[in-house]
């Protein structure tokens, strides 16, 4: 899995997606959300402490990487 693992940048980034999503999520009130927001916030957090992230791995597949 060497190859799939996402920098500390990102790594920041998805942290700071997590927060804010789950600040909404705390705020609106966990019962009324919807089932999908939980899915995305626990993705985003699996991301962060793993360094893997299926999003990219989806991405890079789908449209390869670009050179430069």
């Amino acid at each position: 899995m060497g190859g799939y693992t996402i920098s500390n940048a990102m790594r920041f980034f998805l942290l700071s997606v997590s927060i804010v999503l789950w600040t909404g999520i705390w705020l609106t009130g966990f019962g009324t959300i919807h089932w999908l927001l939980y899915l995305l916030g626990a993705f985003l957090l699996f991301a962060v402490v793993t360094g893997i992230c299926p999003g990219m791995i989806i991405s890079n597949r789908l449209f390869g990487d670009r050179p430069g």
